[in-house]
């Protein structure tokens, strides 16, 4: 007991000196001018900055603590510390290569772009940034579904006028726009994205002179700018939330950022995942004059994350602890995976410290990942497609088969994820001991399973995609699949690989 009570304490005292030096490092590399605190709530008197006078209405508002993951391990900005193509540079922190566009002069904006080789994007961030929403064409964003049924989705997706953002230069502009074609084809490429929004926003920055830098508003705290494209869709949408996640560690902050959808998506359920995992959100074309950042970070999209391109790339990483990790670093191993789950489980208060050893008390949760017919966007018919074609005749086997089991305790989890909030669907996946479905997205929620969870994905003859496995190797998960000629599966089957996977938990 004294030593484990040894070990917590060393833990303890571990993370928090990665916190102060998280928050040394932050306020150490952040310079940007404090307004004077009579100006912090009045929109009509102006700060001078510089020998220039700028109108303000500055919003002040409360940023969520990191919470302590017990996979956390640092975000080293030392290029020797992430080998291209290595683990860490995949899914931690490649973006080593530092570039600033536009340095700050006597508290004037300035620009940078931290770039992975390995993923082939940046992520970048400036200060005295200057959105003018008027110059976006896109929708509002945020709406009801049932209120924008059959909108295209082209009216969702910003396009950007010259000036839709803007740098303040100060007194000395040398150039119209803040970066050239050749920045953007070797720091943001296109690649095989063929509407890049991040890149085309970059690329409409003007710098403009101090004196003509007005805002509306100003917004204090760091605050993450993010484009989602298939934002319905579990497994794009948490490519989004790690692009987010990894934006904000590589970048040092020292809480976490409040959050504006640069899109005119319509609201949708994983929206309450975003606003658990972040400080707060808005949607870009919800304000009604320019806003102007003190500090702005531009995620990379989605496609561009490790768990995306590692569908056609091949991605040597296996999960382990964070632990293991620490004592031995290894280029081929990660626990980032992990620690990403956990950030998922924190957000949603959910406990971290769950060891898995032996039986449950309460038995092993089998949970089991339906697909359900739900309406999930504008351009949605409502009608799911299915994946496993017998899928309730499986369940209702399981469940007969359960019910006669004679070893240990199993509980059968009917996971109707359509008909629950996410952190309920976080929960369930938490508690689970095997997580079985047919291929389709929900499954995408294992990022969230404990260490020691075993996966069984059952596959439909058009849809052998590795999308899970992957994840599972990523995490360190046990995997199995069960392979279909078409889309039946024969319950015999599923029952008798579930037997043996719970004969290998000791049950």
């Amino acid at each position: 007991m004294n030593r484990r009570t040894s070990l917590l304490i060393r833990t303890l005292v571990f993370l928090f000196i990665l916190n102060s030096l998280s928050l040394f490092y932050y306020f150490t590399h952040h310079h940007s001018p404090q307004p004077s605190s009579s100006s912090s709530t009045s929109k009509s008197s102006p700060l001078k900055v510089n020998n220039y006078l700028t109108p303000l209405s500055h919003q002040t508002h409360f940023s969520k603590p990191w919470p302590i993951l017990p996979s956390y391990l640092p975000w080293p900005q030392s290029a020797t510390t992430a080998p291209l193509r290595s683990c860490e540079a995949y899914f931690g922190n490649g973006f080593t290569h530092r570039r600033d566009v536009l340095h700050a002069r006597d508290g004037a904006g300035w620009f940078r772009c931290w770039h992975s080789e390995t993923l082939r994007s940046s992520v970048c961030e400036g200060g005295r940034l200057r959105m003018v929403p008027e110059r976006i064409a896109m929708a509002s964003g945020g709406e009801s579904l049932t209120a924008v049924i059959g909108r295209r989705e082209e009216e969702e997706l910003p396009a950007f006028q010259e000036g839709a953002f803007e740098v303040d230069g100060g007194g000395f502009v040398d150039r119209k726009f803040l970066v050239d074609r050749e920045f953007l084809d070797r720091f943001v490429p296109r690649g095989e994205v063929t509407r890049h929004t991040m890149r085309d926003l970059i690329g409409k920055i003007r710098i403009v002179g101090g004196k003509d830098f007005e805002c509306d508003e100003w917004i204090e705290e760091p605050t993450l700018l993010v484009t989602r494209f298939e934002y319905a869709n579990l497994f794009h949408t948490v490519t989004d939330w790690y692009s987010a996640y990894v934006s904000s560690r590589v970048t040092g902050l020292p809480n976490l950022p409040h959050l504006i959808f640069v899109d005119g998506h319509c609201m949708a359920p994983l929206e309450e995942t975003w606003k658990a995992l972040f400080s707060s959100l808005r949607y870009a074309k919800n304000f009604s004059g320019s806003v102007c950042f003190r500090h702005a970070i531009l995620s990379p999209l989605g496609y561009e994350t490790a768990l995306f391109k590692g569908l056609t790339e091949d991605i040597d990483c296996s999960g382990v602890p964070a632990k293991e990790l620490w004592q031995k670093p290894d280029d081929h191993k990660t626990a980032r995976l992990s620690e990403f789950g956990e950030m998922i489980r924190a957000a949603f208060g959910l406990p971290l410290n769950i060891r898995r050893d032996g039986k449950p008390l309460f038995g092993h949760n089998v949970l089991f990942v339906r697909r359900e017919d739900y309406l999930a966007h504008p351009r949605h018919g409502g009608k799911v497609e299915s994946r496993l074609s017998n899928e309730q005749e499986v369940f209702e086997s399981l469940k007969s088969w359960v019910s006669g089991h004679k070893g240990c305790k199993i509980n059968l989890v009917n996971g109707l994820f359509a008909h629950m909030s996410m952190k309920d669907q976080v929960r369930a996946i938490q508690d689970a001991s095997v997580i079985i479905g047919a291929h389709g997205a929900g499954l995408t929620h294992i990022v969230s399973a404990l260490p020691k969870t075993v996966i069984l994905e059952i596959i439909s003859s058009q849809f052998r995609r590795p999308h899970f496995a992957y994840i599972a190797r990523w995490k360190g998960l046990e995997y199995h699949a069960i392979n279909l000629a078409g889309s039946h599966a024969d319950p015999g089957t599923v029952i008798k690989e579930l037997t043996d996977i719970m004969k290998s938990l000791g049950c």
